[in-house]
């Protein structure tokens, strides 16, 4: 897949294995798994944090071949998932982060096209999300709304 903002074409991404069960060897059964998973979202990790958290430290390779679905779906069936999408989120705490060094750095013209680039993808997100129903119509980005999100 082509880059967004750059001239280059991209690299092609490497494959999982071709697997339709779960391996034997995955310590835990399906309802262990979810109540990890509970308990890690409700101190407050996402839903890629969980995942590597149960890959690295449980032995889980893959969620959703374990209980079948993936951790978000598992998140919001348990009424844990975050108000708002991940990707949304991260780039909301990128933008904060940008706009902090900028103020620090006012003459930094390369980082200001980076931070214009950075709200163009939120606002681009964030139409798409309000077409699916993710998240309200009546939520607008702005900075000032990105660092009230990322300080709850």
């Amino acid at each position: 897949m082509a880059r967004m903002h750059a001239r280059k074409k991209g690299s092609s991404s490497s494959r999982r294995p071709f697997l339709t069960e779960n391996p034997k060897w995955v310590p835990l059964n399906k309802a262990e798994i979810e109540d990890i998973i509970v308990k890690l979202a409700t101190e407050g990790n996402s839903s890629a944090m969980i995942g590597l958290i149960l890959r690295d430290q449980y032995g889980v390779p893959n969620v959703k071949l374990a209980i079948g679905k993936g951790i978000t779906d598992l998140m919001e069936e348990k009424k844990v998932s975050q108000k708002l999408p991940e990707d949304i989120s991260a780039l909301l705490k990128k933008v904060t982060n940008l706009d902090q060094y900028l103020k620090q750095n006012p003459r930094d013209i390369h980082n200001k096209r980076n931070l214009h680039l950075l709200e163009a993808k939120i606002r681009r997100l964030e139409r798409y999300y309000k077409k699916k129903g993710v998240i309200p119509e009546s939520w607008k980005y702005s900075l000032d709304r990105a660092e009230l999100e990322l300080s709850r």
